[in-house]
């Protein structure tokens, strides 16, 4: 039930997390009506709320709204989009990750080094949510550690649609696997304080991203 909320947080707050576990599991799927009286009854909170973690959810391009018709789960990425949108992440990610090596500290890498062993744990327990979790992790923390307001910002404008493709995409658990390897090897760069050799790994990890999301895109659409 929503009305169980932590202290400290809004029911807004509540209903934005639950809505997102559903998105994760795919207990919703794209482009499914979102009907706020429904979902106030199913989390017993006032629509109130709804609307607010709804909007929010706009925001990050899992939902969007429909004039007249309401809130409905993202569609899938068409071919075309989902091909902008890694351009948009060869742009900026290497960027960022170029600026983070520069500021290595042994407490990011220890960071870091927790997304890889939450992402190895989500590869042995098969758990696709977790992946997509650890994932977002890895990458939010590099993009705040590169110290660039403007470049973290333009990360996290996009950051939402990459969330997007995660969560609506179903994966294979191959995807998982070799992720964990591509940020082992971003990883390894940044200890040895190698700047054009962690930016070089991240571009590779987003090409292969990139090739993979493609293949997994056609699979979709041929199912």
């Amino acid at each position: 039930m929503a009305s169980r909320r932590e202290p400290g947080t809004t029911y807004a707050d509540t209903v934005y997390d639950l809505l997102l576990k559903q998105f994760m599991v795919g207990a919703r799927d794209a482009g499914q009506p979102l009907n706020i009286p429904s979902i106030a009854r199913d989390f017993d909170v006032s629509q109130t709320p709804v609307r607010e973690a709804l909007a929010r959810l706009e925001h990050t391009g899992l939902v969007t709204r429909e004039p007249l018709k309401g809130y409905r789960v993202a569609p899938l990425f068409s071919e075309f989009e989902l091909v902008k949108l890694m351009e948009a992440r060869l742009v900026i990610e290497p960027a960022v990750t170029l600026e983070a090596a520069r500021r290595v500290t042994p407490e990011f890498l220890a960071e870091l080094q927790t997304t890889v062993d939450d992402l190895s744990a989500a590869v042995e327990a098969e758990s696709f949510s977790e992946h997509w979790r650890t994932d977002d992790a890895f990458h939010g923390l590099i993009s705040q550690h590169s110290a660039n307001p403007f470049l973290d910002s333009a990360y996290r404008a996009i950051g939402g649609q990459v969330r997007r493709f995660r969560l609506l995409a179903k994966a294979s658990s191959r995807t998982a696997a070799i992720t964990m390897i591509e940020h082992g090897q971003i990883i390894e760069a940044l200890e040895a304080r190698d700047a054009d050799g962690a930016a070089q790994a991240m571009r590779a990890h987003i090409e292969g991203a990139a090739a993979r999301a493609l293949a997994d895109r056609k699979s979709i659409s041929s199912t």
